[in-house]
């Protein structure tokens, strides 16, 4: 083994961390593949590590091994992101639901301040910027929300979508239209109204499928 690598339990703990935050950031693209030796070395572990890691994230769906030819990203269909994000309807609406039970006074401002930068964002015409503030408004409410397994399973359901999520930023009108549904979503939370903010949630990942099934 190369002096400073980790190894063992820790490095493959290394290795998915940064592979599932790679594949989260869409820094790896779709049918990628992914060779163990560079992997390794770009993360500081063993390949032993990262072969660890890819089978961890083969069963968590991202990743696909083929036969004789290694691993991959795996490639989502619009088919199956529309399941996916069906999924994340009930998910993401219990996480709003939840949050506007819980929220507190520091919550609101942080989620009012995110939804004014989401506004500057779109009226500036910087939707990847707008991708990462819609991204970190999405995780602030499942934080408050303190509802931990829907949360790693929202986790593992949008590291699937990265790619899909960010055509549709980047689609002419989207931000727009996006930007209107998770202002209701922080009006819901901000209101304490639960029933309100799992229906704008929900209206919301209804709005995604609606524009993946126009991609």
């Amino acid at each position: 083994m190369s002096e400073g690598l980790q190894e063992g339990a820790a490095g493959t703990l290394v290795a998915i961390s940064a592979l599932r935050d790679a594949l989260g950031r869409g820094e790896l693209a779709p049918g990628q593949r992914l060779i163990e030796a560079e992997l390794a070395e770009t993360y500081g572990v063993t390949r032993a590590s990262v072969r660890a890691a890819l089978i961890d994230l083969t069963a968590e769906g991202l990743v696909e091994r083929i036969p004789n030819r290694g691993a991959r990203v795996r490639v989502v269909s619009v088919e199956e992101a529309i399941a996916i994000t069906e999924c994340r309807m009930v998910l993401e609406g219990l996480c709003a639901a939840r949050a506007a039970r819980l929220a507190t006074a520091e919550n609101d401002a942080v989620l009012l301040a995110l939804g004014e930068q989401m506004k500057t964002a779109v009226a500036e015409g910087e939707p990847v910027e707008y991708s990462a503030l819609n991204r970190e408004m999405h995780r602030l409410v499942r934080q408050i929300a303190d509802q931990p397994v829907a949360d790693r399973m929202l986790d593992r359901l949008n590291a699937q979508l990265v790619r899909h999520q960010f055509r549709l930023a980047l689609r002419a009108g989207r931000p727009q239209v996006s930007l209107k549904e998770h202002l209701a979503i922080i009006g819901a939370i901000v209101a304490r109204d639960s029933e309100a903010a799992e229906a704008a949630a929900r209206a919301h990942l209804a709005s995604v499928i609606t524009a993946l099934q126009q991609s």
